[in-house]
């Protein structure tokens, strides 16, 4: 295993405060991700959500005497698109461990699982944060089996076992412990979650449990040696995680500052209560007497094979962030709301393609991902497509509707559908940009109001008065621009 090295410099502003002084929170996280595969990593069955309990079971899955596992190959190919993805080291020889423990959603008495030998090295994850760049180091990323659920709340006195999840593909990516707040925690799981996404590779979906984090959290004085960590398991959501690590930095600061000692342990977060509680001791490496497994050979590949894998990669989140800036002139802000998610990137590209690029980041953020948000739903629920959205915005590029007014056709097309163009003109939206009709409301509104026309002319900030009389006049159908031109000459607003 890796040697666990510090690598980054204390940052006074991630420090927690103690009754005797600053104290320092050192995160690391191990995240199982599901792989995305058709079939289990070592059988046939199927890896579908939901079903009947133990519907989707092997004989090789239950460990029926005599059942010989034999690896899935896209499993491999899926670990190794990853391990591409996350800028690590792709090993060439790996070999598959067995893991001894005893669970009764563990019907074969062991986890296969991967040890010393694991299918990706060391690679690197970047976060963007608001305190500039940070670099969490991965120490490796290795292949294993789920273990099946146990069910206690369908017999009073009785635990069931549905084994549908055992032997299920997993991905457990390890991270160096470079965290050092709640906030990149979450904000790694966030970025790791993109990338697998991207790439395919998994689903991620928390609510699924197809991603799940074991958060290591330990505090020290800042500089000194690392504290005792502990493990909260099987955190499933984000935002639990963020909370999880919070409560249990200021716990172990609390026992360290009364005078005790942290126990080595594994812990579960109660999302309820908002607390760590503990669970058992935690266990070492040699406590489950890893070696390696007699039915399985080593898995083998040559560079020509990686080189295969890396030749398929797509355009990652961070080179996609890059190009948004370069090529559309977008913010780094804007940019990285757009590149969380692969089918959100495509729908943006679509509506800027050959428009106004920074308009059309405007409309997908601000009000389709608004609106979506508000609905529960993601970008392919849309009711408005990529299409319609990019209609609009040419009408608005080419004045023909004003952005008020393109409000409206949006509440049109996202309720009842259509294009832009026809509803523009059947319902008489057109902006208008007769300049002679624009003079006349001009001349009307300052006729009308000419104390505060002489009071502008001290006080600027008073033309968006005007400018707002002048469009409420003409239903918001005069160019705002034209209108506001025009009032500066009337007036006599330099």
């Amino acid at each position: 295993m890796t040697q666990l090295i510090d690598t980054r410099t204390p940052d006074p502003k991630k420090f927690i405060p103690g009754a005797t002084g600053d104290w320092e929170v050192i995160i690391g996280l191990e995240v199982h991700a599901q792989v995305q595969s058709n079939s289990k990593l070592f059988s046939g069955a199927a890896t579908a959500f939901g079903g009947e309990q133990n519907d989707h079971v092997s004989l090789v899955d239950a460990a029926m005497p005599g059942m010989l596992p034999v690896v899935n190959s896209e499993c491999i190919r899926q670990a190794v698109r990853t391990g591409l993805g996350l800028k690590a080291q792709v090993n060439k020889r790996s070999v598959f461990a067995r893991k001894n423990y005893f669970y009764p959603d563990l019907p074969q008495g062991y986890q296969i699982s991967q040890f010393d030998q694991p299918i990706i090295g060391p690679g690197t994850v970047h976060l963007d944060m608001p305190d500039g760049p940070v670099e969490i180091g991965i120490e490796r990323l290795h292949l294993e089996q789920d273990a099946g659920k146990s069910l206690h709340d369908q017999h009073p006195s009785m635990s069931f076992v549905d084994l549908n999840r055992s032997g299920v593909a997993l991905m457990e990516i390890v991270s160096m412990p470079d965290m050092r707040s709640s906030d990149e925690a979450k904000a790694f799981i966030a970025k790791l979650r993109s990338i697998l996404r991207y790439l395919g590779t998994s689903d991620a979906d928390m609510e699924k449990g197809n991603l799940r984090a074991d958060v290591n959290v330990s505090v020290r004085k800042p500089g000194g040696e690392f504290g005792t960590r502990c493990e909260i398991k099987n955190v499933n959501s984000i935002r639990f995680a963020g909370q999880a690590i919070e409560f249990e930095a200021r716990r172990q600061i609390a026992v360290l500052e009364d005078g005790g000692t942290i126990a080595q342990e594994t812990r579960l977060y109660d999302s309820v209560k908002g607390e760590t509680r503990s669970m058992r001791s935690k266990e070492e490496a040699h406590d489950y007497r890893y070696f390696p497994d007699p039915d399985l050979l080593p898995i083998e590949f040559d560079q020509a094979f990686i080189d295969e894998m890396a030749a398929d990669l797509p355009e990652l989140p961070d080179e996609k962030k890059a190009r948004f800036i370069s090529q559309y002139g977008l913010t780094t802000y804007d940019a990285d709301i757009l590149v969380v998610e692969r089918q959100s990137c495509d729908f943006f590209e679509d509506v800027a393609k050959g428009r106004d690029a920074k308009l059309a980041a405007n409309w997908v953020i601000n009000e389709v991902f608004g609106r979506l948000n508000k609905d529960g739903k993601n970008i392919q629920e849309s009711p408005i497509t990529s299409a319609q959205l990019g209609g609009m915005i040419e009408l608005i590029s080419d004045d023909t509707i004003s952005g008020k007014i393109a409000k409206d056709v949006f509440e049109i097309l996202w309720t009842e559908g259509g294009d832009a163009a026809e509803i523009v003109e059947k319902k008489g939206l057109k902006q208008v940009t007769d300049l002679g009709a624009i003079e006349a409301e001009v001349d009307k509104i300052i006729a009308a109001n000419p104390e505060k026309a002489e009071q502008a002319k001290e006080k600027p900030g008073l033309l968006g008065w005007f400018v707002g009389q002048v469009m409420k006049a003409t239903q918001g159908k005069a160019n705002p621009k034209a209108v506001n031109e025009m009032l500066r000459q009337k007036i006599g607003v330099e």
